[in-house]
């Protein structure tokens, strides 16, 4: 890979995990705080699910933190190591936890009596949300694991090579 288009790859990840962060700390606890406001019901429903909100950024971020990690290892051409199996599985790992965090939230707001304002198209907008994260979760973490697969073998088939040059 060229060294800009890495550079520019690297920008846009550290872009990414420090945006994730402003969210963390200032939009996700503030719109909580703002939807508990305007509607006291969801009160009890706010500490919880910004809890989970946080979480399912910090497993983005972490995945950004493994392919930049990935990336450096592409710049070195050290990608074809047991080294790199560390970081798919972190990527994998980390889409897993926020895929399943994801599920938690559309079974609780699934089976839930939590009140709504909008005769609870509020509820099933982010019902439908929180299932969409599962499918789009699963189906990367899918695909992850079939890279994964293939970075195996292109890794066997280069020690393999190695060993007869």
């Amino acid at each position: 890979m060229h060294r800009l288009f890495i550079a520019a790859l690297r920008a846009g990840i550290a872009a990414a995990i420090l945006l994730g962060l402003f969210g963390q700390i200032v939009v996700i606890p503030t719109t909580a705080a703002d939807e508990a406001d305007r509607f006291p019901p969801y009160e009890p429903f706010a500490v919880p699910y910004a809890t989970v909100a946080i979480l399912g950024v910090a497993c983005v971020q972490v995945v950004l933190a493994a392919v930049w990690m990935l990336l450096d290892m592409v710049e070195r051409d050290a990608v074809f190591s047991r080294r790199a199996f560390r970081w798919v599985d972190t990527v994998i790992g980390a889409t897993v936890v926020a895929t399943l965090l994801a599920f938690g939230v559309a079974v609780h707001l699934a089976v839930a009596e939590i009140p709504s304002p909008d005769d609870g198209m509020q509820v099933l907008g982010a019902l439908g949300a929180a299932v969409a994260c599962v499918g789009v979760g699963a189906a990367f973490a899918m695909l992850v694991v079939v890279l994964r697969g293939l970075l195996s073998k292109a890794t066997a088939l280069r020690s393999e090579l190695a060993e007869v040059v």
